[in-house]
């Protein structure tokens, strides 16, 4: 396989987490010859292979943070090769608001999930947390085509029902692919309010939106 050697490399560095070797690592296969799509490939199982060892306790958050900013110092690097190619509009799998719902103040989760996603190649709007319930519903009027709902309290859960039914009321539900996730949620639950997707981790979420786009 071209450029091997270099993917081994790229996928590597982003399991170390470590941004200066990471960038050098882009730096170095974009210097080969190597396509800017690949490498971004190669950096996206890099990611998932770190958000699996964050699921089972080996890395933490700022690992995880960690090679999330090498993943957007290397879009910075490569964006003048993947806009003069056309690559970066043909990477993009859809747009994804992602928030964690009005009331709720814990995002680590949506957090991960939202740079995940981007990894993989969507367009991905965080509006943090405690977004008010209309706020999603802008963002899908403004063309987002998958909305993501995180919560993390029982109390904050119903949000996402009720966010679902203005979707309805409004006549865009069938624009949008709804994902929920959160500690409290099941997917037993994400039947009953009418959501597309539950994702019980980032890694879950992530793959389940790549089928729906796909």
């Amino acid at each position: 396989m071209a450029f091997e050697a270099e993917s081994k490399v790229l996928f590597d560095a982003m399991v170390a987490v470590k941004l200066p070797g990471i960038v050098d690592a882009v730096n170095k296969a974009k210097d080969a010859g190597m396509p800017a799509t690949d490498i971004i490939n190669a950096m996206s199982s890099g990611m998932t292979e770190v958000g699996v060892m964050f699921q089972r306790g080996k890395l933490f958050l700022p690992h995880v943070l960690s090679a999330a900013a090498g993943m957007n110092k290397a879009m910075e690097i490569l964006g003048p090769e993947l806009a003069k190619s056309g690559d970066a509009g043909a990477a993009k799998k859809g747009t994804a608001v992602m928030g964690t719902v009005e009331g709720d103040v814990h995002d680590i989760g949506k957090s991960i999930c939202s740079t995940m996603l981007q990894c993989a190649g969507f367009d991905v709007h965080d509006l943090g947390r405690d977004v008010p319930k209309a706020k999603f519903i802008e963002e899908i009027k403004a063309g987002c085509n998958f909305c993501g709902m995180s919560a993390l309290m029982t109390t904050t859960m119903t949000v996402m029902k009720e966010i679902i039914d203005m979707a309805k009321a409004e006549g865009i539900r069938d624009k949008v692919c709804m994902m929920v996730g959160g500690a409290p949620i099941t997917q037993a639950y994400a039947d009953k309010i009418g959501a597309d997707v539950y994702g019980e981790t980032a890694n879950d979420t992530v793959a389940k939106a790549k089928e729906v786009a796909a």
